[in-house]
């Protein structure tokens, strides 16, 4: 018994020593793994992160056993490395590829998300990643929900459109999974197979519209999105979706913000209003939701609208102004940053909201306080700019260079409101200017003191001579100006971006010699032929150039200019052998020409015409004529509107380079047809017109080209069909007169589906000049059929909108710096003078934007913009007529008090076709004029119909038909200025029954002539078609109330 007593004792002596061990081993184990993590505490896992290092580290993912801790460290290092532009070999990525593929053996949840993130971004770097397909779809339909949303996304990361369909039946059900977390991935993953393969993912139709009725917020907002992407291009099923959605996502505030977007570009792109008011009444409606983020994504909306009304501009201002006083940061920057960014063009509106932004200036976020500063200074008074600008110098070096931006443009703006405030603003850039800071931070500033400068009233020169006719300039010289361009010239000083120096040098060039003392500035304009690389020593030659028009600096600079010849860089030696040569000629006409004019061709179309000039085998008979080159226009890839408002973030967006310009690559496509090659050079292309509806599936648009004797019209049909073919597309054109000769016509053999092609139609231009305008009526003509190979087929005919041609397709804008020498030089040639009354417009400069529309010339001596407290306004104009003629015009406008714009239009040219042409246009103003002044309403005329549409051949189609009731308003000519008016909308039933109600008015031609409104009915359907077609019911059948009008049955299977 003693023994079994001492044995027991020593078995449990035993067990405490064993259990002390493994404690012991414990505690040295994590006081091993502590003293690890204490020794990369202190360092980035990114200070050893290179490409060889990693792929090295990378070896250890074929140990065993799989150490879990450093494998996910490799894999983070590898994901940054990728993320931060690194470029993997092909043999690199697909080595690591297959390293990675080992770790599955591995049950570690972060190492398992981290493999899947990596296969994503390497799937499309290394090869064979198809092998890990059987992995990734036992992953995803296994029972870890945890791994299932990760694999969805990679599978379809590697996943290619040929292997689509193995998994589509995981992908359905994975759409309607119980889980959210999958069913999202999914649906995200759905948006990315898209671009792969469109026609498969469209037969996951149903479980989609599931998803979309979810209860879960964010997979409705990823079903909506997939649903949304597989219908735009289908118009009417995207509004049916915005009406259908709005008021099922009450939940989702994201799919509602969704919506939001969607019916803002429906507006945005519906010119005729058909669907406007329903959208806007559901924007509208999200202004009392209960989710902050629907109610400021609503106000945004509705603020970027084209044409937005008071009421729905002061319903969104007031939102705005309540977020401002919100106790939540993000909410206040997004209210202040909106408001900023509509603040010009809507100052009144948002001038209301000034006492809370004053609130704002003393806001901790930096960011915030800006905007609200910047946002002041557009809306407020002069008074309290002094005040803002001292407010805002106290903090600006301590924001980014981004919002200091914005607050320069703030700045401009504030120059266009209040043009005397423009020293104090000037003096605030100065100091700007001083600050360190990036490039686009430095050019922003430039850029607004050059057009303090050259734009700004209070900055220009008050005298009219030219510099160079008398020897005293004008003493009163404003002060700005000086100001401003002694600012420029400290900048240069210590200026280290070219692109900048160069900019200021030909600023100065320009303003400096109309200055009292022009001699100041040529001492910092040597310097830079001293100092600088050779691309701002040439500039710098060429401003110096200018102060020598001056006959007291002439001597000078000749002397300066001899000092250059000795430069080292050929283009500055050229450029100073010039200028010396053309001084020693004191001929003023060829300093206005060659110095003080303006060369505004494109230089690659200059340098193509030299060429072909020299190379041509004929004899010189005549000198190259230079107005023969294209003008200068901006390059397709970055052409938009002028425009005073700026973002409130500008995109360092750099523009691409080699773009060619819109005459090159028209000439360019045209020259390879054969038929259109003895044509000679192009003279001008038209902007491109839609023919059709967008929403239709068979689009047509038109280009006009315009040559010294042929017209010619490209059409580009594009076929959104999805299961069909257009062969033989032709586009036949029948003008209005029947001295215009058609010469070719060029069909498209074949355009496939989802694609466009193009057809040709030329004419020779009638030697007649009362041509113009001139009416094209438009039939596109083809062959539809299911494939290439399919032996049946149908002729369809399909009418187009008709064309115009008008004067401006004749004339091309040219720019002359000096319009007064110009005018003076073509007198004694052909004019033609008339007079004018223009009703309707609301002031001057809306006439002058109408006349240089009609007429294609550009504006001289900044006589565009008219003043707004003035009656009167003086419109100067420049072209190019297509036979190579000077055309210049003077247009004299003034405002009478009944509202009617009166002008007095003259027009001189060398070309006596030229002027006769601008009379025959003269008579159709005139004519046009006295219509218009003589019209008087004739009141309010409605209609209320009811009818019922069948479709036997395609039943469905009667939900998607389009019924509208419109009033017929004049001829072609007259629809130009008065476009047929939308009286109605109806929606036919379940049953085809429609109701249509609509009002219209029209005006009285003549006192003793009742002008009655011209109703008729439009029906759009796809009935017999599924490209669409239209159905038009007009004539006695429609009356006005209060007689009620019945359609009766319209059958839609017969043909219009």
């Amino acid at each position: 018994m003693k023994v079994l007593v001492e044995m027991s004792s020593t078995i449990s002596l035993m067990r405490k020593v064993n259990s002390g061990v493994c404690c012991l081993k414990t505690m040295l184990a994590l006081k091993k793994d502590k003293k690890d993590e204490e020794s990369h505490s202190g360092a980035h896992f990114t200070s050893n992160c290179d490409r060889t290092t990693v792929l090295q580290e990378a070896r250890q993912f074929n140990e065993t056993p799989i150490n879990a801790r450093k494998c996910c460290t490799t894999l983070t290092k590898l994901l940054y490395l990728i993320s931060q532009g690194e470029q993997l070999s092909r043999k690199e990525a697909t080595d690591a590829f297959f390293s990675i593929t080992k770790l599955w053996q591995s049950n570690d949840v972060v190492l398992r998300r981290l493999v899947y993130l990596t296969i994503k971004e390497l799937a499309s770097l290394a090869d064979d990643v198809i092998i890990v397909t059987s992995s990734l779809t036992k992953d995803m339909t296994g029972k870890e929900d945890i791994y299932r949303a990760s694999a969805i996304r990679a599978l379809c990361k590697v996943t290619d459109s040929t292997m689509l369909q193995a998994i589509e039946r995981y992908m359905k059900q994975a759409i309607v999974d119980r889980i959210p977390a999958v069913a999202s991935a999914a649906l995200v993953s759905t948006l990315y197979l898209m671009k792969k393969n469109p026609d498969c993912i469209r037969r996951w139709t149903s479980e989609i519209q599931e998803a979309t009725n979810s209860d879960n917020p964010m997979i409705q907002f990823h079903g909506l999105a997939v649903y949304y992407e597989m219908r735009k291009n289908d118009r009417l099923s995207v509004v049916q979706l915005v009406q259908k959605y709005s008021k099922q996502c009450s939940r989702s505030a994201f799919a509602l913000c969704y919506l939001i977007r969607i019916a803002l570009k429906l507006i945005e792109e519906d010119e005729k209003g058909r669907d406007t008011g329903t959208l806007l009444d559901f924007v509208e409606s999200c202004l009392r939701h209960k989710s902050e983020i629907v109610v400021y994504e609503a106000a945004s909306a509705l603020l970027r609208l084209p044409n937005i009304t008071s009421k729905e501009l002061s319903s969104a201002i007031s939102v705005l102004q309540l977020f401002c006083s919100s106790s939540k940061a993000a909410l206040r920057f997004a209210a202040v940053r909106t408001l900023s960014s509509v603040a010009g063009i809507y100052p009144a509106a948002v001038a209301a909201c000034n006492v809370d932004l004053e609130q704002l200036i003393s806001d901790p976020n930096r960011s915030i306080a800006t905007l609200a500063i910047t946002t002041l200074l557009k809306t407020g008074a002069e008074s309290s700019v002094d005040r803002l600008m001292k407010q805002i110098s106290s903090f600006v070096s301590e924001i980014s260079d981004e919002f200091k931006v914005v607050v320069i443009d703030a700045v401009r703006s504030l120059c266009v409101r209040y043009p005397k405030k423009s020293t104090v603003l000037l003096s605030f850039l100065s100091n700007m200017l001083r600050d360190e800071g990036g490039f686009l931070y430095k050019k922003a500033i430039i850029d607004t003191i050059v057009w303090i400068i050259e734009e700004n009233d209070e900055a220009k020169e008050p005298g009219k001579k030219r510099f160079y006719e008398a020897e005293a300039v004008d003493d009163n010289l404003n002060f700005i100006s000086s100001a401003g361009l002694v600012y420029l010239c400290e900048f240069i000083e210590d200026c280290e971006h070219v692109t900048l120096a160069t900019k200021v040098l030909n600023l100065l060039g320009k303003e400096g010699p109309k200055c009292s003392n022009p001699r100041k500035y040529i001492r910092f304009i040597f310097n830079r032929v001293l100092l600088e690389p050779p691309p701002v020593r040439a500039v710098a030659v060429t401003a110096m150039a200018k102060f020598g028009v001056c006959q007291s600096l002439r001597a000078d600079v000749v002397t300066l200019l001899q000092r250059c010849l000795l430069d080292s860089d050929d283009e500055v030696r050229d450029r100073a052998t010039f200028y010396s040569v053309l001084f020693s000629t004191n001929n003023l006409k060829l300093y206005d020409e060659l110095i003080t004019g303006n060369l505004n061709v494109s230089p690659s179309l200059l340098v193509r015409a030299l060429r072909e000039y020299c190379s041509s085998s004929s004899p010189k008979f005549e000198p190259f004529n230079l107005n023969s080159v294209p003008q200068s226009p901006l390059p397709i890839g970055v052409q938009r509107k002028p425009s005073l408002t700026v973002d409130v973030v500008p995109a360092s967006v750099k523009p691409e380079k080699g773009l060619k310009s819109r005459e090159e690559n028209y000439e360019e496509q045209l020259h390879q047809i054969e038929q259109f090659a003895k044509f000679g050079r192009l003279f001008k292309s038209s902007a491109p017109l839609e023919l059709t509806d967008a929403e239709v599936e068979i689009t047509v648009s038109c280009v006009q080209h315009m040559f010294l004797e042929h017209i010619v019209f490209q059409f580009e049909c594009s076929n959104t069909l999805n299961d069909q073919i257009l062969s033989n597309v032709v586009v036949h054109v029948k003008p209005s007169s029947k001295r215009w000769k058609q010469v070719t016509e060029i069909p498209c053999e074949i355009i496939r589906n989802n694609d466009s092609g193009f057809t040709y139609v030329a004419f020779q231009l009638p030697r007649d000049a009362d041509i113009l305008p001139a009416t094209f009526s438009c039939v596109m003509n083809c062959t539809i059929k299911d494939s290439e190979d399919d032996i049946t087929d149908y002729a369809d005919e399909y009418p187009l909108e008709d064309l115009e041609l008008g004067v401006n397709m004749q004339v091309k804008p040219m720019m002359k710096m000096n319009f007064n020498a110009m005018w003076e030089d073509l007198d004694g040639n052909a004019e033609v003078a008339c007079t004018y009354s223009l009703p309707g417009y609301g002031s001057i400069q809306d006439a002058i934007d109408k006349i240089l529309d009609c007429l294609g010339m550009a504006p001289c001596d900044r006589s565009e913009k008219a003043s707004k407290n003035k009656s009167a306004h003086v419109l100067l104009m420049a072209g190019m007529f297509r036979t190579g003629s000077m055309l210049a015009a003077q247009a004299k406008l003034a405002l009478a008090p009944s509202g009617i714009i009166n002008v007095n239009l003259s027009v001189r040219s060398e070309d006596e076709l030229a002027v006769a042409m601008f009379k025959s246009v003269f008579l159709c103003f005139i004519c046009m004029s006295v219509c218009l002044i003589s019209l008087g309403d004739a009141g309010d005329k409605c209609v209320s119909g009811r009818g019922k549409l069948i479709c036997k051949r395609n039943p469905k189609a009667v939900d998607t038909t389009e019924i509208r009731l419109w009033d017929k308003d004049g001829s072609i000519v007259l629809g130009m200025f008065d476009p047929d008016d939308l009286m109605g909308i109806g929606v036919p039933e379940d049953d085809g029954r429609f109701v249509i109600d609509g009002c219209a008015s029209d005006r009285d031609w003549l006192p003793f002539w009742k002008n009655d409104p011209d109703p008729y009915l439009e029906i759009r359907h796809t009935c017999r078609l599924s490209y669409g077609e239209t159905f038009h019911i007009e004539g006695p059948l429609i009356k006005f109330l209060p007689d009620n009008t019945d359609f009766g049955v319209i059958d839609l299977d017969v043909p219009n």
